[in-house]
């Protein structure tokens, strides 16, 4: 079995861990604190009975576990990696003293990917001899519920290391998004972002309570987003597609935006980009039938967050 080498026993190292070796890799672990060695196994054990409880695991929570070796020492992790996780915190010269560590001590063939949530790659390993390896792999938390990563090349990485790295993360079991470009954020905070800027906008002027923000989200817009993204959500909301509810509600968007300082209209040529990428997805002709497929999908939701009394 081929071997990923996690760097960083915090809560994202340890839930990569799940994350290979549930989907059979052998995975070593190297961090250089004692008490954070010692958590890992206990913590990954309660993580994996929790998958186990609710049918999320293929094999025997044990049979996983045994496939996880903790190391003081990362030499000896990295040594015969096809992928290396850094799960350090978010600091550019820890990122950039453990890159030069790791590049030096792994396989010249071996991806080497940071699980920075916002530093881009080509602000700690631009230096490196092996650079043409390093990428950003971030995952959303925790990865192993929620599957989608963003893979983050910098311009000096290679196309052949893009390549694998989509590879594997997809064999892993997660759903790899490549990121055109070096943008603070990348796509998923940028995202979430947006809505806490907003969020905490809201509370700040009175408009609304922490908990009532919440309500919406859960019950509200993070329901439907959970079937469809934000592009497909209003394609399906206006009979007519994406293009009739940008016309509809473009101006008014607008203008929500211009109250926080932000002009970025959408124009008939953006609209026209969006509107041609969801009909290559979906004709108007199936519109209505997806409308159904997205309601039962509600219906499945609300029915399970029923039992769950959530």
């Amino acid at each position: 079995m081929r071997t990923v080498a996690i760097v960083g026993g915090g809560s994202i190292g340890v839930a990569f861990c799940i994350v290979f070796a549930r989907s059979g890799f052998n995975v070593r672990l190297y961090d250089p604190a004692d008490e954070r060695r010692r958590a890992v196994e206990p913590e990954v054990r309660a993580r994996l009975d929790d998958l186990a409880e609710f049918d999320l695991l293929n094999d025997s929570a044990e049979s996983v576990l045994a496939r996880i070796v903790v190391l003081d020492n990362l030499a000896d992790a990295v040594r015969d990696a096809v992928l290396v996780q850094e799960c350090a915190p978010e600091r550019v010269d820890l990122k950039r003293e453990l890159f030069m560590q790791i590049d030096e001590h792994a396989p010249a063939d071996a991806v080497l990917a940071s699980s920075s949530s916002a530093l881009t790659v080509s602000s700690f390993a631009d230096a490196l001899p092996g650079r043409a390896r390093c990428l950003v792999a971030h995952p959303g938390n925790p990865p192993y519920l929620i599957s989608v990563i963003e893979i983050v090349a910098a311009p000096f990485t290679s196309d052949e290391v893009i390549a694998r790295a989509n590879a594997l993360y997809e064999e892993a079991g997660m759903s790899a998004v490549h990121v055109s470009g070096e943008i603070e954020g990348f796509i998923f905070n940028r995202l979430q972002g947006a809505i806490l800027r907003e969020a905490y906008c809201l509370v700040r002027d009175g408009v609304a309570s922490v908990a009532d923000i919440d309500r919406v989200v859960r019950d509200g817009v993070g329901l439907r987003w959970s079937v469809t993204g934000p592009f497909e959500t209003v394609d399906l909301n206006t009979r007519g597609g994406i293009e009739s509810h940008a016309r509809k509600m473009g101006p008014a968007y607008e203008r929500m935006g211009a109250s926080r300082g932000q002009h970025d209209p959408w124009t008939p040529e953006l609209v026209a980009r969006v509107a041609g990428e969801r009909r290559a997805e979906l004709p108007l002709d199936d519109w209505d039938a997806r409308v159904q497929w997205r309601d039962r999908r509600l219906m499945a939701l609300i029915r399970n967050r029923r039992r769950m009394d959530i």
